[in-house]
C-alpha cells in the first residue's frame, strides 16, 4: 500500500483558483481502481493551504491517478498559484488495521 501525503500553500489571492481546481480531481480520482482512500482538506488555520492524503493498493493505482486529466489541469494551475514550493511524502506501508482493532 502506498500513502501520500502532499501539502500545498497556495498565493492568498490564488487560493480560491487552487480550491476549485483541486475539487475537480476528487471525484474522477476516486473511481480510479486501486485508489482506496483519496481526500483534500483546507488547513483550518489557513484559508490558502491544502493538505491531500492519497492511499493506494500499489504504485500502478497512484501513476493512474496522477495520469488523470484533471490532475495535469490542477498542475497547471498549482505552478502559476503557490506561494512555496509544494511538500510531498510517500509513506510504503506494509499492514494497516482499522482504528481501535
Amino acid at each position: 500500500m502506498i500513502v501520500v501525503r502532499f501539502a500545498i500553500k497556495a498565493q492568498p489571492e490564488r487560493a480560491e483558483d487552487v480550491r476549485a481546481a483541486l475539487e475537480k480531481v476528487i471525484a474522477p480520482s476516486r473511481r480510479v481502481p486501486g485508489v482506496i482512500h483519496f481526500d483534500i482538506a483546507s488547513d483550518l488555520t489557513d484559508a490558502a493551504a491544502f493538505i491531500a492524503t492519497e492511499v493506494f493498493d500499489d504504485m500502478v493505482a497512484l501513476e493512474r491517478q496522477e495520469a488523470l486529466p484533471q490532475v495535469q489541469e490542477a498542475l497547471a494551475v498549482l505552478g502559476e498559484s503557490l506561494a512555496s514550493e509544494p511538500e510531498a511524502t510517500v509513506f510504503h506501508v506494509s499492514s494497516s488495521a482499522p482504528w481501535g482493532s
